[in-house]
């Protein structure tokens, strides 16, 4: 007699179910997240210490200058920076790894107990400050002057606020930067050289108070407007190009020959297919806001993860140098990983595109 076998029932469902979860489009974008974080963690710790002149060489020879014997003064490093000298690189970055998943980013070499965790949360509220508030400012100022800009075409307006758009794009941060402290600081003497320095005055403490808003509000002003005039020009000419190829679309025709407002159209037709691209360009430039701007925190003095870093690359210290880069690079991959969910909920397409059925 002829044996019929049949399969378990649950079979096919099992692997439909891994079938489904591996095609998903969120568990997909997600996998890729956690795997860029990863070798951007690793990279960045393995060039870190190719970097020649380390934080311990630096230590140990002004200890030597000092009149220390090079052993003792060996030893005196590796106490001070709570360091083992002798353990293998591939047993630091196990050990790294380790801490890093139980979310200590260690010590600072160069700030005895100062831990990078601690370091990095004191500094990180200014740069979200001063850099996400430009970001609103230029996204808002940028889409309408975009907008303007389309409809208002072949125009001297739209003459006039090309060429500058273009101009602001083409210089340098900070270029612009080092200008608005010649001219605002030095020339016409609008803001005293010293207020442009640090995020808030000395004795101020931070509070909901008026005295405490209109404190760093004084010190960011020209820095944020350097973040403004620096970024505006490439949102200005996006937002232009996205309207005119939208106001070219058949189903804006149809709108016009139907007697709609051109406001009725921009608000419902041309808006959101034109800003669509713009919000996703914004949800990624929210992952660079934690990075700040390196260059122009350091040139105004202004005491964020930006000014942060730069110091602690100066100074060689590497754990402050792997925290904020492990910030910025998680940031920046949260915020492709939000902009992709973004776009797919903006426009379905993508998403059933993408496998999400």
């Amino acid at each position: 007699m002829a044996t019929i076998t049949t399969s378990t029932p649950t079979e096919p469902a099992a692997l439909g179910v891994i079938r489904k979860i591996a095609s998903s489009f969120l568990l997909r974008r997600l996998a890729k997240a956690l795997f860029s974080i990863w070798l951007v963690t690793s990279i960045t710790f393995f060039v870190i210490r190719a970097m020649p002149g380390n934080a311990v060489d630096v230590l140990i020879q002004e200890l030597t200058t000092q009149g220390v014997s090079p052993e003792d003064a060996r030893n005196q490093a590796a106490a001070l920076m709570n360091i083992d000298l002798d353990k293998p690189l591939p047993v630091q970055y196990l050990d790294y790894l380790g801490n890093v998943v139980r979310g200590d980013l260690g010590s600072s070499y160069k700030s005895a107990g100062l831990g990078v965790s601690d370091m990095i949360a004191q500094v990180l509220p200014w740069t979200l400050f001063s850099v996400g508030l430009a970001l609103l400012i230029t996204f808002v100022l940028g889409v309408a002057l975009g907008a303007i800009m389309a409809y208002r075409r072949d125009t001297w307006i739209d003459h006039l606020l090309s060429n500058i758009a273009a101009t602001l794009d083409a210089i340098s941060p900070y270029l612009i930067g080092l200008l608005a402290i010649l001219l605002f600081g030095i020339t016409w003497k609008w803001v005293p050289i010293m207020e442009m320095r640090g995020a808030m005055s000395p004795g101020i403490k931070p509070a909901f108070t008026l005295e405490f808003l209109a404190d760093i509000f004084m010190h960011v002003r020209v820095l944020l407007l350097v973040y403004v005039l620096s970024s505006i020009g490439s949102w200005m000419l996006q937002m232009k190009s996205n309207t005119v190829a939208t106001l070219g679309e058949d189903y804006v025709t149809v709108a016009r020959a139907r007697g709609l407002t051109d406001g009725r159209i921009l608000t419902a037709y041309v808006g959101r297919n034109a800003t669509l691209p713009l919000f996703t360009r914004l949800a990624i430039s929210v992952g660079f806001i934690v990075g700040g701007s390196v260059l122009l925190e350091t040139l105004f003095t202004y005491r964020g993860v930006g000014f942060l870093l730069a110091r602690s690359i100066s100074e060689r210290d590497y754990p402050v140098m792997q925290g904020v880069f492990l910030i910025i690079t998680a940031s920046v991959v949260v915020s492709n990983l939000l902009a992709d969910y973004l776009y797919g909920w903006l426009d379905p397409r993508v998403r059933i595109a993408g496998g999400d059925n």
